[in-house]
């Protein structure tokens, strides 16, 4: 058994469940779901409170009730899919987000992966990669200056059950980070610093945040890393581990040896 205990999500906090409980697949449905309810799931309980560039998302029904989602994005970058379709492609995608209810068994995570990657077939791609972050997260979540951990970080323990090809870990690097835990990414800096198509919304979600406004004159550049520095902390990541699969029996011959399975590095609850 690679682990004890599956890690599940509510309200942006991590729970777990004890490994091996038997999921009743007659009592859940698999199917697409719209982006506006997949992305109202998603910014609900998982802990980075954002959603990525969907390409299509998948969600796990109960009684009609959304229970779990799994987002197919635009990969961050492509680098690891390369393997798999070296000559690029449109069949290739990234599991962007993947978050179950606390109250599923645990054993629906594998059961709920295979069936996306069913879907993400029928879809036309041939090569899925995903990410895990072993970073915890703490957040002040009631105001009283005490922050909680809400997140222990994870290693992608349900990708290891699914016979992924572990690539390694990413290079450490510093992220900024807002006080609720979301990440101002370097690509809406960039995109704020260039004045790139869509930066006036990068630049009132800081504003909204508590940076202070530009003024008349002010040099741009300037204003940015102000603002930047209002909002936002520095903090130092170790980086993400790295996975990869290939849907496509044809293709995995292109998938190198997959590397030791990393291991938690914290005891769960």
């Amino acid at each position: 058994m690679i682990t004890l205990v599956c890690q599940r999500w509510h309200a942006r906090r991590d729970a777990y469940r004890p490994a091996g409980e038997p999921i009743e697949t007659h009592r859940y449905e698999v199917a697409l779901v719209p982006k506006l309810e997949a992305k109202a799931f998603v910014l609900a309980h998982h802990y980075s409170g954002s959603f990525p560039a969907a390409r299509f998302s998948v969600g796990l029904y109960r009684k009609s009730a959304l229970v779990g989602v799994a987002t197919l994005s635009h990969p961050a970058s492509k680098a690891a899919l390369d393997l798999v379709l070296p000559h690029g492609g449109a069949g290739r995608t990234e599991l962007g987000r993947f978050v179950l209810a606390d109250d599923v068994p645990s054993n629906g995570e594998s059961w709920f992966l295979a069936r996306v990657f069913e879907l993400a077939r029928a879809e036309g791609f041939s090569a899925v990669c995903s990410r895990s972050d072993p970073m915890p997260r703490e957040l002040d979540v009631d105001g009283s200056g005490k922050p909680a951990r809400i997140f222990a970080g994870h290693v992608g323990t349900v990708y290891q059950a699914s016979n992924a090809v572990y690539l390694g870990q990413s290079q450490r690097r510093t992220w900024r980070m807002y006080p609720d835990g979301t990440v101002l990414s370097d690509r809406a800096l960039s995109k704020l610093r260039a004045k790139e198509r869509g930066w006036e919304r990068e630049r009132d979600l800081l504003v909204a945040r508590g940076a202070p406004t530009p003024r008349r004159g002010q040099a741009w550049s300037a204003w940015c890393s102000r603002a930047r520095d209002a909002v936002s902390v520095p903090v130092r990541h170790p980086g993400t581990h790295c996975y990869v699969w290939a849907l496509d029996r044809a293709l995995r011959r292109h998938l190198p040896t997959s590397k030791a399975y990393p291991k938690l590095g914290y005891a769960a609850p």
